[in-house]
């Protein structure tokens, strides 16, 4: 994406670390660590998943519109 105001490359950024960020949180998600996790524990880090992947889409709808089609 060339030609990105100054604005538009921070939400770029902001969803690349988010990705980041919820790959890592998938990953241990997924793993048998989460299993040593208090059971409340492991239900809040699906939800926050759940937000997380949520949010990912609402800033690709962003990113989307920066450009025309």
């Amino acid at each position: 994406m060339a030609d990105l105001q100054p604005h538009q490359a921070r939400v770029v950024a902001e969803k690349s670390d988010l990705d980041e960020k919820l790959a890592k949180l998938s990953g241990f998600l997924d793993s048998e660590a989460v299993k040593a996790l208090d059971p409340e524990d492991q239900s809040l880090l699906h939800k926050q998943r759940v937000l997380m992947f949520n949010y990912s889409g609402i800033l690709s709808a962003r990113i989307a519109r920066f450009t025309p089609a």
